[in-house]
Protein backbone atom coordinates (compact mmCIF):
# COMPACT_ATOMS: atom_id res chain seq x y z
CA UNK A 1 0.00 0.00 0.00
CA UNK A 2 1.13 3.54 -0.73
CA UNK A 3 1.36 5.76 2.37
CA UNK A 4 2.49 9.00 0.71
CA UNK A 5 1.89 10.90 -2.49
CA UNK A 6 4.27 13.53 -3.80
CA UNK A 7 2.81 16.93 -4.66
CA UNK A 8 5.12 19.13 -6.67
CA UNK A 9 4.58 22.34 -4.69
CA UNK A 10 3.78 20.85 -1.26
CA UNK A 11 6.18 17.91 -0.92
CA UNK A 12 4.83 14.66 0.54
CA UNK A 13 1.25 14.18 1.72
CA UNK A 14 -0.39 11.22 3.42
CA UNK A 15 -2.76 9.04 1.44
CA UNK A 16 -5.98 7.77 3.04
CA UNK A 17 -4.16 4.51 3.83
CA UNK A 18 -1.29 6.51 5.31
CA UNK A 19 -3.64 8.48 7.54
CA UNK A 20 -5.27 5.28 8.82
CA UNK A 21 -1.85 3.75 9.47
CA UNK A 22 -0.79 6.87 11.42
CA UNK A 23 -3.92 6.72 13.58
CA UNK A 24 -3.31 3.06 14.42
CA UNK A 25 0.40 3.65 15.08
CA UNK A 26 -0.46 6.40 17.56
CA UNK A 27 -2.88 4.04 19.31
CA UNK A 28 -0.19 1.34 19.55
CA UNK A 29 2.35 3.83 20.96
CA UNK A 30 -0.22 5.08 23.46
CA UNK A 31 -0.97 1.53 24.60
CA UNK A 32 2.76 0.81 24.91
CA UNK A 33 3.22 3.89 27.13
CA UNK A 34 0.23 2.78 29.21
CA UNK A 35 1.77 -0.67 29.72
CA UNK A 36 5.10 0.89 30.69
CA UNK A 37 3.33 3.13 33.19
CA UNK A 38 1.48 0.14 34.65
CA UNK A 39 4.82 -1.61 35.15
CA UNK A 40 6.18 1.53 36.85
CA UNK A 41 3.22 1.63 39.22
CA UNK A 42 3.66 -2.04 40.08
CA UNK A 43 7.34 -1.47 40.80
CA UNK A 44 6.52 1.60 42.90
CA UNK A 45 9.18 3.68 41.12
CA UNK A 46 8.73 7.15 39.64
CA UNK A 47 10.39 6.68 36.27
CA UNK A 48 9.97 6.85 32.52
CA UNK A 49 9.17 9.75 30.20
CA UNK A 50 6.75 12.55 31.04
CA UNK A 51 5.53 14.80 28.19
CA UNK A 52 4.91 18.26 29.64
CA UNK A 53 3.01 20.99 27.82
CA UNK A 54 3.44 24.57 28.98
CA UNK A 55 1.61 27.72 27.98
CA UNK A 56 4.06 29.66 25.84
CA UNK A 57 3.55 32.92 27.76
CA UNK A 58 5.32 31.57 30.83
CA UNK A 59 7.15 28.46 29.56
CA UNK A 60 10.48 30.29 29.44
CA UNK A 61 10.23 31.22 33.12
CA UNK A 62 8.84 28.02 34.61
CA UNK A 63 9.27 24.87 32.55
CA UNK A 64 13.08 24.47 32.72
CA UNK A 65 13.17 25.00 36.51
CA UNK A 66 10.28 22.60 37.12
CA UNK A 67 11.86 20.00 34.85
CA UNK A 68 15.27 20.24 36.49
CA UNK A 69 13.82 20.06 39.99
CA UNK A 70 11.63 17.06 39.17
CA UNK A 71 14.37 15.13 37.37
CA UNK A 72 16.75 15.82 40.26
CA UNK A 73 14.15 14.56 42.70
CA UNK A 74 13.41 11.46 40.61
CA UNK A 75 16.49 10.40 38.66
CA UNK A 76 14.60 7.76 36.67
CA UNK A 77 12.37 10.34 34.97
CA UNK A 78 12.99 12.17 31.71
CA UNK A 79 10.72 15.20 31.09
CA UNK A 80 10.14 16.56 27.61
CA UNK A 81 8.51 19.96 27.12
CA UNK A 82 6.40 21.64 24.43
CA UNK A 83 5.58 25.37 24.39
CA UNK A 84 2.02 25.77 23.13
CA UNK A 85 -1.02 28.01 23.29
CA UNK A 86 -4.03 26.94 25.35
CA UNK A 87 -5.91 25.55 22.36
CA UNK A 88 -2.94 23.42 21.31
CA UNK A 89 -2.51 22.15 24.88
CA UNK A 90 -6.09 20.87 24.96
CA UNK A 91 -5.61 19.14 21.59
CA UNK A 92 -2.29 17.61 22.73
CA UNK A 93 -3.81 16.16 25.90
CA UNK A 94 -6.75 14.71 24.00
CA UNK A 95 -4.46 13.15 21.38
CA UNK A 96 -2.21 11.62 24.03
CA UNK A 97 0.80 13.62 22.84
CA UNK A 98 0.97 15.35 26.25
CA UNK A 99 0.72 13.74 29.67
CA UNK A 100 0.12 16.95 31.64
CA UNK A 101 0.29 20.69 31.03
CA UNK A 102 0.79 23.98 32.84
CA UNK A 103 -1.81 26.49 31.70
CA UNK A 104 -4.64 28.77 32.85
CA UNK A 105 -8.22 27.92 33.85
CA UNK A 106 -9.68 29.26 30.59
CA UNK A 107 -12.70 27.36 29.22
CA UNK A 108 -11.60 23.95 30.49
CA UNK A 109 -13.50 21.19 28.63
CA UNK A 110 -15.40 18.63 30.70
CA UNK A 111 -13.22 15.69 29.60
CA UNK A 112 -10.09 17.24 31.15
CA UNK A 113 -9.20 17.90 34.79
CA UNK A 114 -7.71 21.21 36.01
CA UNK A 115 -5.80 21.38 39.30
CA UNK A 116 -5.29 25.01 40.43
CA UNK A 117 -1.89 26.08 41.75
CA UNK A 118 -1.77 29.89 42.04
CA UNK A 119 -3.93 32.93 41.22
CA UNK A 120 -2.22 35.64 39.15
CA UNK A 121 -4.00 39.03 39.12
CA UNK A 122 -3.51 41.38 36.15
CA UNK A 123 -0.78 44.01 35.85
CA UNK A 124 -0.54 47.01 33.57
CA UNK A 125 2.80 47.05 31.74
CA UNK A 126 4.09 50.56 31.08
CA UNK A 127 7.32 52.21 29.89
CA UNK A 128 9.38 53.32 32.88
CA UNK A 129 8.98 57.00 31.87
CA UNK A 130 5.18 56.83 31.46
CA UNK A 131 3.21 59.31 33.65
CA UNK A 132 1.27 56.39 35.23
CA UNK A 133 4.34 54.22 35.89
CA UNK A 134 4.96 55.57 39.39
CA UNK A 135 1.50 54.81 40.75
CA UNK A 136 0.72 52.02 43.18
CA UNK A 137 -2.32 51.04 41.05
CA UNK A 138 -3.70 52.01 37.65
CA UNK A 139 -7.42 51.89 36.83
CA UNK A 140 -9.08 51.08 33.52
CA UNK A 141 -10.42 54.64 33.49
CA UNK A 142 -6.82 55.89 33.56
CA UNK A 143 -6.18 53.83 30.41
CA UNK A 144 -9.35 54.78 28.50
CA UNK A 145 -7.62 57.08 25.99
CA UNK A 146 -4.28 55.24 25.89
CA UNK A 147 -3.27 52.90 23.03
CA UNK A 148 -3.10 49.21 23.99
CA UNK A 149 -0.76 46.43 22.89
CA UNK A 150 -2.84 43.22 23.01
CA UNK A 151 -1.40 39.75 23.60
CA UNK A 152 -3.50 38.01 20.95
CA UNK A 153 -3.66 34.30 21.81
CA UNK A 154 -6.59 31.83 21.83
CA UNK A 155 -8.61 32.19 25.06
CA UNK A 156 -6.16 34.72 26.55
CA UNK A 157 -7.49 37.50 24.31
CA UNK A 158 -11.03 36.89 25.54
CA UNK A 159 -9.84 37.14 29.14
CA UNK A 160 -8.08 40.49 28.62
CA UNK A 161 -11.06 41.98 26.77
CA UNK A 162 -13.48 40.70 29.42
CA UNK A 163 -11.66 42.81 32.01
CA UNK A 164 -12.63 45.92 30.03
CA UNK A 165 -16.14 44.72 29.21
CA UNK A 166 -16.93 44.25 32.89
CA UNK A 167 -16.17 47.95 33.43
CA UNK A 168 -18.00 49.16 30.34
CA UNK A 169 -14.79 50.48 28.80
CA UNK A 170 -13.62 49.73 25.28
CA UNK A 171 -9.82 49.56 24.86
CA UNK A 172 -8.00 51.35 22.03
CA UNK A 173 -6.12 48.39 20.54
CA UNK A 174 -3.18 49.78 18.57
CA UNK A 175 -1.02 46.64 18.24
CA UNK A 176 -1.58 42.88 18.36
CA UNK A 177 1.03 40.15 18.74
CA UNK A 178 1.13 36.49 19.79
CA UNK A 179 4.50 36.85 21.54
CA UNK A 180 4.76 38.19 25.11
CA UNK A 181 8.36 39.26 24.54
CA UNK A 182 7.24 41.36 21.57
CA UNK A 183 4.48 42.85 23.73
CA UNK A 184 7.09 44.00 26.23
CA UNK A 185 9.32 45.49 23.54
CA UNK A 186 6.42 47.36 21.92
CA UNK A 187 5.41 48.79 25.29
CA UNK A 188 8.97 49.78 26.18
CA UNK A 189 9.25 51.65 22.89
CA UNK A 190 6.09 53.67 23.45
CA UNK A 191 3.54 51.89 21.26
CA UNK A 192 1.08 51.56 24.13
CA UNK A 193 0.42 49.84 27.45
CA UNK A 194 -0.32 46.14 27.89
CA UNK A 195 -2.07 43.95 30.43
CA UNK A 196 -0.56 40.65 31.56
CA UNK A 197 -0.71 38.32 34.54
CA UNK A 198 2.98 37.44 34.32
CA UNK A 199 5.53 39.61 36.12
CA UNK A 200 8.99 38.20 35.38
CA UNK A 201 11.99 38.63 37.66
CA UNK A 202 13.70 40.65 34.93
CA UNK A 203 11.28 43.46 34.18
CA UNK A 204 13.24 44.94 31.28
CA UNK A 205 12.06 44.48 27.70
CA UNK A 206 14.16 42.15 25.51
CA UNK A 207 15.94 45.20 24.03
CA UNK A 208 16.98 46.29 27.53
CA UNK A 209 14.57 49.19 27.93
CA UNK A 210 13.02 49.42 31.43
CA UNK A 211 9.38 48.62 32.12
CA UNK A 212 7.07 49.03 35.11
CA UNK A 213 4.47 46.45 36.16
CA UNK A 214 1.68 48.25 38.03
CA UNK A 215 -1.28 46.39 39.61
CA UNK A 216 -4.59 46.94 37.80
CA UNK A 217 -7.05 48.49 40.24
CA UNK A 218 -10.51 47.03 40.75
CA UNK A 219 -12.11 43.69 41.42
CA UNK A 220 -10.64 41.90 38.41
CA UNK A 221 -10.79 38.15 37.96
CA UNK A 222 -7.26 36.74 38.17
CA UNK A 223 -5.85 34.11 35.87
CA UNK A 224 -5.50 30.84 37.77
CA UNK A 225 -2.40 28.90 36.79
CA UNK A 226 -2.59 25.17 37.25
CA UNK A 227 -2.12 21.69 35.84
CA UNK A 228 -4.34 20.25 33.13
CA UNK A 229 -4.60 16.52 32.44
CA UNK A 230 -6.91 13.85 31.12
CA UNK A 231 -9.44 12.22 33.42
CA UNK A 232 -7.93 9.27 35.28
CA UNK A 233 -4.36 10.52 34.93
CA UNK A 234 -4.07 10.83 38.70
CA UNK A 235 -3.82 7.02 38.86
CA UNK A 236 -0.39 7.17 37.18
CA UNK A 237 2.43 7.27 39.73
CA UNK A 238 4.78 9.54 37.77
CA UNK A 239 2.02 12.08 37.11
CA UNK A 240 0.99 12.08 40.76
CA UNK A 241 4.61 12.73 41.70
CA UNK A 242 4.82 15.63 39.23
CA UNK A 243 1.62 17.16 40.62
CA UNK A 244 3.07 16.95 44.14
CA UNK A 245 6.32 18.53 42.92
CA UNK A 246 4.47 21.45 41.32
CA UNK A 247 2.39 22.00 44.44
CA UNK A 248 5.58 22.20 46.48
CA UNK A 249 7.29 24.64 44.12
CA UNK A 250 4.44 26.82 42.78
CA UNK A 251 2.75 28.68 45.63
CA UNK A 252 1.08 32.05 46.24
CA UNK A 253 4.42 33.32 47.54
CA UNK A 254 6.81 31.80 45.02
CA UNK A 255 6.51 30.96 41.32
CA UNK A 256 9.68 29.99 39.38
CA UNK A 257 10.95 32.89 37.30
CA UNK A 258 8.27 35.33 38.47
CA UNK A 259 8.16 38.20 40.94
CA UNK A 260 5.42 37.78 43.52
CA UNK A 261 4.40 40.56 45.90
CA UNK A 262 1.47 41.43 48.18
CA UNK A 263 -1.40 42.83 46.11
CA UNK A 264 -2.53 46.38 47.02
CA UNK A 265 -5.76 46.31 48.99
CA UNK A 266 -8.89 48.24 47.95
CA UNK A 267 -8.33 50.78 50.72
CA UNK A 268 -4.90 51.75 49.42
CA UNK A 269 -4.86 55.15 47.75
CA UNK A 270 -3.13 55.69 44.46
CA UNK A 271 -0.22 58.11 44.51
Amino acid sequence: HQFFIRKHAQGLSLTQTGRQFLIQARKVLHEARTLNRLADDISGKVQGTLALGCLLTFAQFMAPQLRRGFETRHEGVRVTQSELNHEEIIAGLRAGDLDIALTYDLDIPSDLVFLPLVALPPYVILPAAHPLAGRSQVSLADLRDQPMVLLDLPFSTEYFLSVFKASGIRPRIAERTRDLAVVRSLVANGFGYAIANIRPLNENAPDGRPLRFVPLAGDNRPMVMGLLMAEGSDTILTLRAFVDHCRDVVTEDSVPGMRMQPWPGPAENRT
